[in-house]
């Protein structure tokens, strides 16, 4: 018997669209807040990771990609990949660079930096991609802002897909950072109980 897909089954989807929409409209980057702060609200609410292991569009689209169309070699992530000094150096190494994206937006909102159209790949490699915003009145400080959010959640799709297509198709769940904060969080919240 053929198990009955969810609504949750298909946000694999949002991910996907969110992708190609800020391609577009980097406006559309602000939506990515979402998948900031679900996770978060989710894992303080109900003490577990139900949204990494139920609603992540990202980890389904990569569980499509690796497993459905098998473009994943299925070998396993390496130990260091799992290892807590990993996961907690990349996420520190990820939130400095999250941090530095809100500094960039502050300078721009202050009048200090002038808006940079640019969506840095791999926090290294800057794309010009001032045809994804079509100077609409919108302070530049939001604009700063979508295009920052936008190189943090293009540049983690980029990684998972590179691991998705060396190791198991959800590889990039073992060291997510938020997959690390939920955890961190739920095991705070399970400690009080």
């Amino acid at each position: 018997m053929k198990k009955q897909k969810k609504w949750y089954d298909y946000l694999w989807i949002v991910s996907l669209l969110y992708l190609v929409l800020g391609f577009f409209n980097i406006m559309f980057a602000w939506l990515g807040l979402i998948c900031f702060f679900v996770p978060l609200i989710i894992s303080i609410v109900s003490r577990n990771k139900a949204y990494c292991n139920r609603y992540c569009g990202r980890g389904q689209l990569f569980g499509i990609l690796g497993g459905k169309l098998g473009l994943s070699r299925k070998k396993d992530v390496p130990k260091f990949l799992k290892s807590k000094w990993f996961r907690y150096g990349f996420l520190a190494f990820f939130m400095f660079m999250f941090g530095n994206m809100l500094f960039s937006t502050y300078l721009v909102f202050k009048g200090t930096n002038s808006l940079k159209e640019v969506v840095t790949i791999l926090w290294t490699f800057k794309v010009p991609w001032s045809f994804a915003f079509n100077g609409a009145n919108v302070p530049a400080w939001v604009v700063q802002f979508a295009f920052g959010f936008y190189s943090v959640m293009l540049t983690s799709t980029i990684l998972g897909v590179i691991t998705m297509l060396l190791y198991k198709p959800r590889s990039w769940c073992v060291y997510c950072p938020m997959g690390t904060m939920t955890q961190g969080i739920c095991r705070i919240k399970n400690m009080k109980k």
